[in-house]
């Protein structure tokens, strides 16, 4: 396996002070392992689950060629092309049941929704469109239907022996009727992840806690229990850790012996008194970047601790201040846990909305403001800023519903520039 700085030399421009956030993801995906155990659960029991395996249909959805409507199912070459026409009605075919008679040329049949279309036939016309004739005969109005119409063929849905759903795929409700669709009671999915997570510094007091003087209750735990919840992760929360070198080692240590990756909080930028990046360096192959963002510019990243097959726990070291945990944790930890996971994460869809005010924006990082997106009465997108953008405001994440990304090689926005944002619903 290569270590961590064999793996920086592969990345062209590698600068560990200065690192452009496109880089630092390239870097991450690079380095994660992914979960190897699988194991079988009923559907019910597997929703948010990573699938394991491709699941191959192993019959034809529908298995029949069946009726989309209401109404009645004829030869198409029995209608005539003008005028109507006017057809015996041989009898009623219902979902459930194949019909059990031949259908004589000429005539048609009253069929319901999701019932099996009788040998010979192959058009459904919608009961509206149609008019009782005669006693036992139904009339049809020339051109409301063409051949092969309101018909759902056999295996349209899924074809015995397609791929219905691919490994990788974070299952959701509908994928769970698209597995009892199929007959599977029971689908392999990978383990879940366990992340083990802590807020280091001597400032920091629990909920419960007297607030001394200089001190602040611990926030960043809850909104890294909270991002973790989304992603369906096993959680370990050890609390808060006193920035001494005996509790870090021993909380780092316990960390890396029960979960699979650890993240912390605090204790990765330049402060003198900070013993978090000497007990990082101590027990890990960790490397501690500057990242061209804001806010989140410390982190640190690496394997600390030996695990079973050598490779030891992620670790994730993320900034101190509240605001840009969450970046950061979106920006680069998000994916790379899903990755873990055995999933395969895709984009985060980015909406483009105009800006309601200018932004001073310096080329050469990127930035995330906080923002709060509406539709105006024109269907237009817009988004204005939370007010003061400060790392350790975590009200304008609050009262955010996005993210504004401006992007690194960006320059200033002007009021109505249209500027990327990263919706927060469904993520945070």
């Amino acid at each position: 396996m290569q270590t961590l700085a064999q793996i920086a030399a592969t990345v062209a421009g590698y600068d560990p002070q200065a690192l452009p956030v496109a880089q630092a993801q390239d870097f991450i995906a690079r380095l994660v392992p992914r979960v190897q155990a699988v194991e079988s659960l009923a559907i019910r029991s597997a929703l948010g689950r990573v699938l394991a395996r491709d699941v191959v249909s192993p019959i034809n959805v529908p298995a029949h060629d069946n009726s989309a409507m209401d109404g009645y199912a004829l030869r198409f070459a029995d209608l005539a092309a003008a005028g109507g026409s006017n057809l015996p009605v041989a009898g009623t075919a219902l979902a459930g049941a194949q019909y059990p008679h031949a259908v004589p040329p000429g005539q048609c049949v009253r069929i319901m929704t999701g019932a099996v279309i009788p040998t010979g036939l192959d058009t459904v016309v919608p009961q509206e469109w149609t008019q009782l004739a005669a006693e036992g005969q139904v009339h049809i109005p020339s051109g409301v239907v063409q051949a092969g119409d309101n018909r759902r063929l056999a295996g349209e849905d899924l074809a015995r022996g397609e791929v219905a759903l691919a490994a990788g795929r974070i299952l959701r409700p509908a994928d769970l009727g698209l597995l009892a669709s199929l007959g599977q009671a029971e689908v392999a999915v990978f383990r879940r992840l366990r992340v083990a997570f802590f807020s280091t510094g001597d400032e920091l007091r629990s909920i419960g806690e007297p607030l001394d003087e200089g001190c602040v209750y611990d926030s960043n735990r809850y909104t890294l229990w909270g991002m973790l919840q989304r992603l369906g992760v096993e959680l370990i929360d050890m609390g808060v850790v006193r920035d001494e070198p005996a509790a870090l080692r021993a909380a780092f240590s316990q960390a890396a012996a029960c979960a699979d990756a650890v993240i912390t909080s605090g204790g990765v930028s330049v402060g003198e008194a900070d013993h978090t990046k000497q007990i990082m360096a101590e027990l890990g192959d960790v490397l501690f970047w500057k990242i061209a963002m804001r806010p989140g510019r410390p982190m640190a990243i690496g394997r600390i601790g030996a695990a079973a097959d050598g490779t030891g726990a992620m670790l994730f070291g993320l900034p101190g201040n509240p605001v840009a945990v969450m970046v950061t944790f979106y920006a680069f930890v998000r994916d790379a846990l899903l990755a873990m996971s055995g999933a395969t994460p895709a984009p985060l869809p980015v909406l483009r909305a105009a800006c309601e005010t200018g932004i001073r924006k310096k080329a050469g990082r990127t930035e995330y403001q906080r923002g709060i997106v509406s539709q105006g009465a024109d269907g237009r997108w817009t988004v204005r800023i939370t007010g003061s953008q400060g790392s350790g405001i975590l009200r304008s994440m609050s009262q955010a519903n996005g993210m504004v990304v401006l992007r690194h090689d960006q320059g200033d926005v002007q009021a109505g520039d249209l500027v990327d944002v990263l919706p927060f619903e469904g993520l945070i």
